[in-house]
């Protein structure tokens, strides 16, 4: 191999590498919105087994913890993109509690790959004006 040949090869390794940095940085996407009395949040894990996926909500944080198998033993590995574990905190828009102990109970159901998350929001209070 040429020192040429050499050199794409391993620009091109460094480019993979920082893309898929880049591409677990902004994994998972991630849509909000308010329904009613719950906020639900859909996120997108494909390829994650249900078994292996892990939410939590603190305060106003959502923490999403998800693991998968590594594919090695199938054969030969031509293009390798897909993370092999995601752990992402995402602040949500709506104040839950000021306890560090207390957890917000919700509702997740996993279906074709997506998360779909229902947190009850806290009832909201009328300011009067005087």
């Amino acid at each position: 191999m040429g020192i040429a040949q050499y050199m794409v090869k391993e620009f091109m390794r460094e480019i993979s590498t920082r893309s898929k940095e880049f591409y677990e940085f902004i994994l998972p996407p991630i849509d909000m919105v308010e329904d009613a009395n719950d906020l639900v949040v859909m996120i997108d894990l494909p390829g994650f087994a249900k078994k292996d996926i892990k939410l939590r909500i603190v305060r106003n944080v959502l923490s999403i913890s998800a693991n998968r198998e590594d594919t090695e033993n199938i054969g030969p590995v031509y293009y390798k993109h897909r993370p092999l574990q995601i752990d992402k905190k995402i602040p949500l828009p709506i104040p839950v509690s000021d306890d560090d102990d207390e957890q917000i109970a919700g509702t997740a159901k996993y279906q074709d790959g997506v998360v779909i998350l229902k947190i009850p929001i806290p009832s909201s209070r009328n300011i009067p004006v005087s």
